[in-house]
């Protein structure tokens, strides 16, 4: 490899941690904001959005350049593709934290409502998965992505479980309907943060493996 293409992948590679790094925290305050019914971390959260729109759009206008300069292959070239494709999921997880925090924001302000469904198990799991991709990508562990394949039918579960017991509510406590579907709504967003995360694990696998596994089902056993 040129050394000028390894300067720029390394330095990709460290533009796509970080952003992982800030995408965790975005997802750790929002949920924060949600459990602990705190608006000032819901608002810094919707504030912070525009930081991680700014890197995503840098992280693929390097992907492009490196694509043009050096047509790399094998590897170099998996690596950019996957990259391309977890920078957006990254982003997307952002976006997801954002949308998290406003629902946080909207029950911070409903002082006779308490949310009636233990969302800390779904919350545990959706940052646990963000967290466990960002550490297969930078380690390249593959065992780790499958673990991460395998646990997102934990919060599908969870989700449906949470839909659930929340369903009956809305016809019989009419009266805090449009909190109850914030509180479907967070259940939503955390769901789809760990389709998200398993996305990245999907390409932490292609790129290692060369294997596109996205469509076929997770057979994995720890």
């Amino acid at each position: 490899m040129p050394k000028h293409m390894q300067h720029d992948i390394d330095k990709l590679k460290a533009k796509i941690i970080a952003m992982g790094e800030a995408v965790e925290d975005r997802v750790y305050q929002a949920t924060l904001s949600v459990i602990n019914r705190d608006p000032d971390k819901a608002t810094a959260v919707i504030k912070g959005d525009r930081e991680i729109d700014d890197m995503e759009v840098e992280i693929e206008e390097d992907c492009l350049k490196i694509l043009a300069l050096y047509q790399p292959v094998a590897i170099d070239l998996r690596f950019i593709v996957a990259a391309l494709k977890i920078n957006s999921d990254l982003e997307r997880i952002g976006d997801l934290a954002v949308n998290i925090a406003e629902r946080g924001l909207f029950l911070a302000g409903q002082e006779q409502f308490a949310i009636p469904f233990d969302l800390s198990a779904m919350v545990s799991l959706a940052e646990k998965m963000v967290t466990q991709s960002i550490d297969s990508l930078i380690n390249h562990d593959v065992r780790l992505a499958h673990q991460i394949r395998a646990a997102d039918d934990t919060m599908d579960a969870m989700n449906r479980e949470m839909y659930a017991q929340l369903k009956g509510m809305l016809t019989t406590d009419t009266e805090h309907v449009n909190n109850l579907l914030h509180v479907l709504s967070v259940g939503r967003h955390l769901e789809r943060i760990a389709d998200h995360a398993t996305n990245i694990a999907e390409d932490v696998i292609y790129l290692v493996d060369a294997q596109i596994i996205r469509h076929t089902p997770e057979l994995y056993d720890e």
